[in-house]
């Protein structure tokens, strides 16, 4: 029988609704049924390891980076995979500052040309390592950041210590993620470690909410009530929070790969190379600034100095290049290099940037030839609208490309009176050292005389870690760095407080190496807390304080400037009684025993070889050595 023509589309409407009602009931029957399904495969797994948890994963990728060490400050956000890390034999060493833990994984990362790990707690453990994201990013360090955070549940609803993270890392760091499933930790750690060491390395954060890390007995516990709410509504409730868990922990224990991906390194274009080898080749006073990217992996210390001693180029070294040469190696020029830049007809910088350091440009003779190679374009490029004009901006590799050069001018041979006039230079400015150390001060130590006595007494193998502003850069003109990557600087941030962290992570590199940290006394107020973090992890440092009583670095420009000294005074403390308080060795170096700089000094180093951290408290006067020296 035919429907009346106006029941027509009633009818359709009612067919309609009653489709999608079906539709629903279906969805919802699939839902149900997927969700049993994964209800019973965690039950299934969960019960046949009880105790497992997302921390394991975290441990298991680093162990499959060659990670030796994960930096911390203990926090209950963290605390699974920091269990997990022992149990995986990744040494767990603890500080007493966050900043510090960040600090020593940038040491690790500079020193072993792997990924420095460091792992914090959330909210104030994470704020707290700002300034050292921020380090490491200028400084183009590798270093992973965990951080812990608020359960997925509960974030912008007010729980402890839930802050949005996020949004203050991305400006810090080359990639940022937070998980939000188990089976995403593996995937999202190896992602993470190779954006930090590939093209212009830096930091990275992952954010593991705590339900991520802990096992799922105990979040269920926390997030599903045991006994359901009553009615419709509590129904619902709880049939999300299962939802929510089940989601969780999907495929948390799928096996997946954990290794290392591949890196991406930038090489420079074949063409680029041979223009700068026909113009370096042309050269009669060819210069070459070597900056901290030329010491990055994956070209060898060793093999990277063969190159330029076959180039045979005499350079400037600066921040993690210091030391590439040796102590005494002709083609290193120390000393005057402004004046050095203006006299070259072709600079190479390798790694070098036109920032303050180079004067923005300014210190580049526009009659120059400037090759520029690096990784970063912009940075690369900086500056360069203003003061100077590159004749070939390469953005590659600088080891790879500084052997490249090396090998096409091989046997190419340079004006012998060129570098003749680079050493005369630097002979006669250390003469001028030498007479300012004879000089005496109107109170306490020559600092030029007993960091004249510090070179003389480090031994070949040293590691320097400097931190401070007047004493370490006296320091930068007077100790030699023995070898490459034996010289550790905050880099181009300028960070004061980097010592401590700096110097733990790298006695924790190369344990059987003495590690000798020099301090400003300013700087030293950062780290003195570290000394029991030496003294717990067993990690004997020796520590020498240019104690001035003053933020000297400062005073020297503001006094003369604007007639005030005002927040520039300290007082002469005595830091090596407290380092003694907290379990290391302190001596004291002042007028009273200035003959005896040479032996304190070899007492300290013998202190150390018998497994104690030292701080030798040296009062120093005041000197002109580097007046005129402040950079803003």
């Amino acid at each position: 029988m035919d429907l009346p023509a106006v029941a027509a589309p009633a009818w359709s409407f009612v067919s309609s609704l009653l489709l999608l009602a079906v539709g629903t009931m279906v969805a919802a029957l699939l839902g149900v049924a997927h969700r049993l399904g994964l209800f019973y495969q965690l039950r299934h797994k969960v019960d046949k390891a009880s105790v497992r948890h997302g921390g394991e994963n975290v441990a298991a990728v680093l162990r499959a980076h060659s990670v030796r060490f994960v930096f911390t400050l203990v926090g209950g956000h963290i605390s699974p995979l920091l269990v997990a890390c022992e149990k995986l034999g990744i040494r767990v060493v603890d500080t007493r500052h966050e900043v510090t833990a960040v600090f020593a994984a940038d040491a690790v990362a500079r020193l072993t040309g792997t990924v420095g790990v460091a792992a914090v707690t959330a909210g104030p453990g994470l704020t707290n390592t700002v300034t050292a994201i921020k380090n490491a990013q200028m400084a183009q360090s590798p270093v992973l950041l965990l951080g812990g955070a608020a359960g997925t549940l509960l974030q912008n609803r007010g729980a402890l210590q839930a802050i949005d993270q996020m949004s203050l890392f991305r400006p810090l760091c080359k990639f940022c993620a937070s998980v939000r499933r188990v089976r995403d930790i593996v995937p999202t750690l190896r992602a993470a470690i190779a954006t930090a060491q590939s093209g212009t390395p830096g930091p990275v954060f992952v954010e593991l909410p705590v339900d991520v890390l802990y096992p799922y007995f105990m979040v269920q516990k926390e997030m599903v009530p045991t006994k359901p709410p009553k009615g419709l509504l509590g129904w619902g409730v709880t049939w999300y929070l299962e939802n929510h868990l089940a989601n969780l922990f999907a495929g948390a224990w799928e096996p997946q790969p954990e290794g290392p991906l591949p890196l991406d390194i930038p090489q420079a274009p074949p063409q680029q190379v041979q223009r700068c080898l026909e113009i370096l080749s042309r050269a009669k006073r060819p210069l070459m600034v070597l900056g901290s990217q030329a010491l990055l992996p994956p070209t060898p210390a060793d093999k990277l100095r063969a190159a330029v001693e076959t180039l045979g180029v005499p350079c400037f070294l600066g921040g993690m290049a210091r030391g590439l040469l040796g102590r005494n190696n002709p083609l290193h020029i120390r000393q005057n290099r402004s004046a050095a830049l203006k006299k070259a007809d072709v600079v190479i910088l390798a790694g070098a940037v036109c920032d303050f350091r180079l004067s923005y440009g300014r210190v580049l003779s526009r009659s120059s030839k400037i090759i520029i190679v690096n990784r970063n374009r912009k940075e690369m490029l900086l500056n360069s609208d203003l003061f100077w004009k590159p004749q070939e901006a390469v953005q590659g590799d600088v080891a790879s490309f500084v052997l490249k050069l090396g090998e096409g001018l091989r046997g190419h041979t340079w004006a012998p009176d060129w570098v003749e006039e680079l050493q005369e230079a630097d002979r006669q400015k250390e003469q001028t050292f030498r007479e300012k150390a004879a000089k005496p001060t109107a109170q306490h130590l020559n600092p030029v005389k007993v960091l004249q006595m510090v070179e003389e007494t480090l031994p070949e193998d040293a590691v320097l870690v400097v931190d401070g502003g007047d004493f370490v850069g006296t320091a930068a003109h007077l100790v030699r760095p023995r070898g490459p990557l034996r010289w550790l600087d905050p880099g181009a941030f300028g960070t004061l407080g980097v010592g401590g962290g700096f110097a733990l992570g790298a006695k924790l590199c190369w344990p059987d190496t003495e590690v000798w940290c020099l301090f400003g006394d300013g700087a030293f107020g950062y780290s003195l807390i570290e000394f029991d973090t030496f003294v717990r992890h067993k990690t004997p440092v020796i520590a020498l304080v240019g104690n001035d009583a003053g933020w000297t670095q400062i005073s020297r420009e503001q006094v003369p400037s604007l007639g005030s000294n005002v927040a520039c005074a300290l007082a002469y403390t005595d830091y090596h009684k407290a380092a003694m308080a907290l379990g290391a060795r302190g001596l004291l170096l002042s007028r009273d025993n200035e003959d005896q700089v040479a032996q304190v000094l070899r007492e300290a180093q013998q202190q150390c070889q018998e497994g104690h951290a030292v701080v030798v408290n040296i009062l120093i006067g005041k000197t002109d050595f580097r007046d005129g020296s402040i950079a803003v």
